[in-house]
């Protein structure tokens, strides 16, 4: 039998089991998810539960608080995703929703293109053509209007959304890109290789601004931290790495030691 010291808290309010929690950037509240389509909103110090964000019509599997340089610095608005295929911004204060984002969903293929769907008819918006071989990664940036592909074929391209022509194709690595991330301010763009090596890169000129040197194994993850002054990578040499984004600096190595198997 499992009790709770006075410190720690069960709060048991869905009735379905939870997929994700984000608190807030200053910690006084938090929010959960849960298979029962419902969010929550809980004031961290007393456990006390704020509000109940219902209108979704699936399980919610992501949820974030604004980020503190994001799209609502004064964190009055709080974001969840659901598999009922929208995702939706909810007012921290009342509680209600303010607006359902029916967006556009991006999906790379081994036919080396890249298509743009709308969510709610299914249909293809866009078929992205120019890379070489097999996508490895797609992503928006953070006001969809740009879209950036990692391929096989070594490099990454940038596509005007709206559009879906390419403005710009990023080179140098000598290896597959395995993965691109953009910043929140869609300004920088990440780009991560299996030649053990990752870049940034100017998102309007295409400019190589950064290169960072150091795993010695492909780097199959790359980010931005929120505000955009740190770079997490990943890598098959059982390492994660924090990186200064502005000259590449290594930071941090943080080395993941298996142990034997039970």
């Amino acid at each position: 039998m499992i009790t709770a010291s006075k410190t720690e808290q069960v709060l048991r309010a869905h009735i379905l089991p939870l997929t994700n929690v984000a608190f807030n950037k200053s910690g006084s509240s938090f929010i959960t998810g849960s298979y029962d389509r419902t969010c929550k909103v809980w004031d961290t110090a007393s456990g006390e539960e704020l509000h109940t964000l219902e209108g979704h019509r699936n399980v919610v599997y992501a949820i974030a608080f604004n980020n503190p340089y994001g799209f609502n610095p004064q964190s009055s608005v709080v974001a969840t995703g659901s598999m009922d295929t929208t995702a939706k911004l909810w007012d921290v204060q009342t509680g209600e929703e303010l607006v359902t984002l029916r967006s556009q969903v991006i999906t790379g293929s081994f036919d080396h293109t890249v298509s743009v769907w709308d969510v709610n008819s299914g249909r293809r918006i866009h078929t992205l053509i120019g890379h070489k071989a097999e996508i490895s990664s797609a992503q928006f940036n953070f006001d969809c209007s740009y879209i950036a592909t990692g391929s096989m074929d070594k490099t990454c391209k940038i596509w005007d959304t709206a559009s879906g022509h390419c403005i710009g194709t990023l080179k140098g690595h000598e290896d597959e890109v395995l993965d691109v991330a953009f910043d929140y301010t869609g300004q920088k763009l990440l780009t991560a290789s299996a030649d053990g090596t990752a870049k940034c890169f100017d998102v309007l000129t295409h400019k190589l601004l950064t290169k960072f040197e150091g795993h010695e194994g492909e780097i199959s993850k790359i980010t931005f931290n929120p505000q955009g002054t740190s770079v997490l990578t990943a890598s098959s040499d059982k390492t994660a790495r924090l990186w200064d984004p502005e000259d590449g600096d290594e930071v941090k190595i943080i080395l993941v030691e298996f142990g034997d198997e039970v």
